[in-house]
């Protein structure tokens, strides 16, 4: 057997002592985890190649190994890049076509964009009710200041119960505050209810598109079980029997955004929620829900967060919601008992008829809540 052949394919050879295992892997002589001086690894790679094989082959093979590697890594990053989609820039809904300018958006809006959703209070394990009924997620916008408020959701319609067939669990979304006090006090709201839910960017008009975006996220991340998600504000009054037999017998009631729909509503270009004509030229919006309160199928949230990470963060969270809902194609269906900004006769029939009402005062809401309870089977008690 010529002396040029490794040790370790020759028959009858004994392994070197650069083979023989240690505590550390494969060590040197007879040593327990101490490889032996005498033994550099440099030696023992040359000691498994062939004796003739020259420096200069051994520098080949080296290189193009390197090159091997450096061409299966770019090929690599090729597939994964094709992957993964393009940055969403134009979307129509046969009306309209809405095209996107990021860097516009960059420009303008640049925290908007940048921000990654980052929790103070977290909740990871909300959404663990019965198995047996499914999950309608109250998912409502809240503000630091408004403890009141979500006090009087909690003592009426914002509460864990089972109605209609339906689980239902409220959480209140949160941003964040310089007021340390502010901060505190809902750090111990939050451990007596458990119920809510804050990021650390801090509370702004602007802002609550990112509280849409950043709810997306989590709910895709926490609360893939949701079979619905109402979205609404804390200064509304919800009718959960109604809205969970709405729930029940509407036909293809998963396959729509139902709400109070505006369809193509104006751009506003003066006012709070005026948009910068370089951002949106056209003078319509998409359809969109008002944000007082719409439902969500549980079955569209995967895809809506999927839209979500590709869409510029419009700067109109209803608007925002619009464009995510074109994007993924879910339509909108109106109904007239998401009722909001209307005058209406106050009696206790139009709330038992109603899924939400906006413009209810906090003790009106819940002096209605007691009288509901006592004559509408299924109330939450």
């Amino acid at each position: 057997m010529g002396s040029g052949v490794p040790c370790l394919v020759r028959p009858g050879c004994q392994a070197s002592a650069c083979l023989r295992p240690s505590w550390f892997g494969w060590g040197g002589e007879g040593s327990l985890g101490k490889p032996s001086p005498k033994m550099a690894p440099q030696r023992c790679f040359r000691r498994l190649l062939p004796r003739k094989l020259s420096h200069v082959s051994l520098w080949k093979v080296i290189l193009g190994l390197a090159a091997i590697l450096l061409i299966t890594s770019a090929l690599r990053k090729k597939f994964v890049l094709q992957a993964m989609p393009e940055p969403i820039s134009a979307l129509t809904d046969g009306t309209f076509t809405f095209y996107f300018n990021w860097s516009v958006y960059e420009a303008l809006f640049p925290h908007l964009q940048l921000y990654r959703c980052q929790e103070v209070i977290a909740r990871d394990d909300l959404c663990q009710g019965p198995s047996r009924a499914p999950l309608l997620l109250l998912a409502i916008k809240s503000h630091l200041a408004s403890g009141g408020r979500r006090a009087t959701l909690r003592r009426t319609w914002a509460q864990t119960a089972e109605v209609g067939g339906f689980w239902l669990q409220p959480l209140f979304l949160l941003g964040a505050t310089s007021n340390q006090k502010q901060l505190e006090l809902v750090v111990q709201e939050s451990r007596v209810f458990g119920d809510i839910l804050m990021w650390d960017f801090v509370e702004s008009h602007h802002h609550l598109s990112l509280k849409e975006r950043c709810f997306l996220q989590w709910v895709h991340g926490h609360c893939q079980r949701a079979a619905f998600v109402f979205k609404g504000e804390d200064d509304v009054f919800v009718n959960p029997v109604a809205l969970t037999k709405f729930l029940r017998q509407t036909p293809n009631v998963s396959h729509f955004i139902h709400g109070h729909i505006h369809y193509h509503p104006a751009v506003k270009r003066i006012g709070r929620d005026a948009i910068p004509l370089p951002l949106f030229p056209l003078g319509h919006f998409p359809h969109f829900a008002l944000e007082k309160g719409f439902l969500v199928p549980g079955a569209a949230l995967p895809a809506l967060y999927q839209a979500s990470l590709w869409l510029p963060t419009f700067p109109l969270s209803g608007a925002y919601w619009g464009f995510l809902a074109l994007a993924v194609q879910l339509p909108h269906k109106h109904s007239g008992d998401f009722r909001a900004w209307e005058k209406m006769e106050d009696h206790l029939t139009l709330y038992q008829k109603s899924l939400m009402v906006h413009g209810v005062s906090m003790e009106r809401m819940e002096k209605v809540w007691r009288e509901l309870r006592g004559s509408t089977r299924g109330w939450p008690k």
